[in-house]
């Protein structure tokens, strides 16, 4: 196994991700800002923040699989929010809910980062998505 999940005892609990990875592999795989696009880079779910992370979602799993790897073996995940505000969270959950299985997302799912941001590159996109893996 290249990656270990756990939440030791004394951090905050339940979350819905893990506080600690341990990566034991060799390769690094590094998944830029993945956004809610399809494959001809036409918007997907636009104004849809649920829909947005589930795509989202789904080119980051594409990506890792380019790479010979799954969000198994995803150290770290770091997601930037437009216009953040905490009753989004349920919004952003769903789209995480929406596609877990789908794309082989882990329960809790690895440490993670939402970070709340003005703009992204466009203004259409709501949800960015980075990870990073470790493979033997």
């Amino acid at each position: 196994m290249t990656v270990q999940l756990l939440s030791p005892e004394g951090m905050f609990q339940p979350v819905p991700y893990h506080h600690v990875s341990i990566g034991t592999g060799s390769r690094h795989v590094h998944v830029a800002g993945q956004i809610a696009r399809d494959a001809e880079g036409n918007p997907v779910a636009t104004g849809d923040l649920t829909g947005q992370v589930a795509q989202a979602l789904r080119n980051t799993a594409i990506g890792l699989a380019g790479a010979g790897a799954s969000f198994t073996d995803v150290v770290r995940l770091r997601f930037f929010v437009t216009g953040w505000r905490p009753d989004l969270m349920d919004a952003f959950m769903a789209g995480i809910d929406r596609v877990a299985d789908e794309v082989g997302l882990p329960r809790p799912f690895p440490p993670a980062s939402l970070i709340g941001v003005d703009y992204l590159f466009e203004p259409d996109v709501l949800v960015e998505v980075e990870a990073f893996a470790v493979l033997d």
